[in-house]
């Protein structure tokens, strides 16, 4: 099925659980996330960043073939513009058929953001789409933005941004942060402002920043009210590190194969992921019928 994001992050906050949301730029990755959806009976986000959109996964060519992979599953699928910075990204990502947006203008002052959010808010609902936002600002790893609280979400503040702005989820800064982590640091995590945020907002929260972040960490947010979790990262690692391993092998490998040794790869990681933050599972169906919440 393929859907926006409001429905299955609804279900998720009201039973606990969160849903991966996943960067993927191309049919090897799109694959590999559907079917392991299907697999684990989960929902599912693929997500792309006009960054990666402008690279290499054309938003023309992403969307239609994401749609049509998720109309053959019984599950819940969205294709959701990861941190969309300007209006011309995020009316583009509209017109290819993106069924959710996020405005990212956490860079922003208070009031611009504001405006920005309940600027795209207001579009993507007049077209069925659902939009994201993030209020605090997830910076990056390798700059050490994790450690500074000043760019961690005020509740207080996010309360008056959520009902200004009408955004269906929140993405919020609690100690993560984008791209890779010295080896062996594990970020930590403000747990507490967390839980405030859960009991001020009562809505879907999301995390960004989810690589690197441990297993303990993951556990404890989703127990703690995060609903969608951000994942590219670790799974790009992963997926390099299975081609390389296969070339190294065997490098008169065919490059067909090597794709489908990264797929393969993909959907171990996706899986387990999904296990660990308690996605799987949660839509049950039979041979023949659309699925039903369990």
């Amino acid at each position: 099925m393929y859907v926006s994001m409001k429905e299955m992050l609804w279900n998720a906050h009201e039973n606990n659980y969160a849903v991966m949301a996943i960067n993927c730029v191309n049919m090897e990755q799109a694959k590999a996330i559907i079917q392991s959806a299907s697999e684990e009976h989960s929902a599912v986000i693929i997500n792309i960043s006009p960054r990666q959109m402008k690279a290499h996964g054309h938003g023309n060519i992403m969307a239609p073939m994401i749609k049509n992979m998720a109309e053959k599953v019984p599950v819940p699928v969205a294709f959701n513009l990861d941190h969309g910075a300007n209006l011309e990204d995020i009316t583009y990502a509209m017109e290819c058929g993106f069924s959710s947006v996020m405005i990212d203008s956490s860079s922003y002052e208070f009031e611009e953001n504001v405006r920005r959010t309940k600027t795209v808010a207001a579009l993507a609902h007049g077209m069925g789409l659902s939009c994201e936002a993030e209020l605090g600002h997830v910076g990056m790893a390798n700059q050490s933005d994790n450690t500074r609280t000043d760019l961690y979400t005020n509740p207080e503040q996010a309360k008056e941004f959520v009902a200004r702005t009408h955004c269906d989820c929140l993405a919020v800064a609690i100690g993560t942060a984008h791209g890779s982590y010295p080896k062996g640091f594990v970020p930590k995590l403000d747990f507490d402002r967390l839980r405030l945020l859960k009991d001020t907002l009562k809505m879907p929260l999301v995390l960004h920043g989810g690589s690197g972040a441990g297993d303990e960490n993951i556990k404890k947010v989703v127990g703690c009210g995060i609903n969608k979790i951000n994942v590219c990262t670790d799974l790009f690692k992963h997926a390099r590190q299975a081609m390389a391993d296969a070339i190294a092998a065997d490098p008169s490998i065919d490059y067909m194969d090597v794709c489908m040794v990264a797929q393969e790869a993909m959907k171990v990681f996706i899986k387990r992921y999904m296990r660990l933050i308690g996605s799987s599972g949660r839509y049950t169906f039979e041979k023949d019928q659309g699925p039903e919440l369990d």
